[in-house]
């Protein structure tokens, strides 16, 4: 089983609001519902949301379906992005769990034939302990770490967090290559929302 793990615990100071509650396509589908329901669409079985700052707001306008997704608090959000994916670790990590799928509600874009793709590769490559979409030698998300990996991401400096491990076994990282954009736009200020969003929903 790989569990997929959406960190939505930032304080979206550069937004001015909850990036995980902003509608996205005509439905008016928050970010969060979104990247679930792709993750979902795209082959995972279990979704699980870390929340941090905004996190009783984002329940209280979550309504959640059976088996949709699960919501999980990180007390410690302030210390950054890497305690919320620790967070995730522990939520996640039990036996049968080979790896995590990892993504951020920053990249709400990410398409269902994108996990499939990261999924399959995982799957079939022997010896890779990283799966990440790559497009033009950018690197995007979301990133798969086999279980192998979990005790060092535990163990990861937080001043750089993932990117440590992921550079730190560079040799066993499989880039797969998409053609799909989504994977590698971060919405992070009002003017991502209305260029790469709003722009194209309406």
């Amino acid at each position: 089983m790989i569990p997929g793990i959406v960190l939505a615990a930032g304080d979206s100071s550069r937004m001015g609001r909850p990036k995980a509650l902003l509608p996205i396509g005509p439905a008016g589908e928050s970010f969060l519902h979104r990247i679930a329901r792709v993750l979902r669409e795209g082959g995972v079985e279990e979704v699980i949301a870390v929340l941090g700052r905004d996190a009783e707001a984002i329940r209280a306008a979550t309504p959640i379906a059976p088996h949709a997704m699960r919501l999980i608090d990180n007390k410690d959000y302030e210390q950054g992005q890497l305690s919320s994916l620790h967070a995730g670790l522990r939520a996640a990590d039990r036996p049968g769990v080979r790896a995590v799928l990892v993504t951020l509600v920053d990249v709400p874009l990410i398409s269902a034939d994108t996990v499939t793709a990261l999924l399959d590769a995982y799957r079939h490559a022997a010896g890779a302990s990283i799966v990440r979409p790559s497009k033009h030698e950018r690197h995007g998300h979301p990133v798969i770490f086999d279980r192998a990996l979990f005790q060092e991401l535990r163990h990861a400096d937080p001043a750089t967090g993932a990117k440590s491990v992921i550079h730190a076994h560079r040799a066993d990282v499989l880039d797969v290559e998409i053609a799909d954009e989504g994977s590698f736009i971060d919405i992070d200020t009002p003017e991502d929302y209305a260029k790469f969003v709003v722009s194209h929903h309406e």
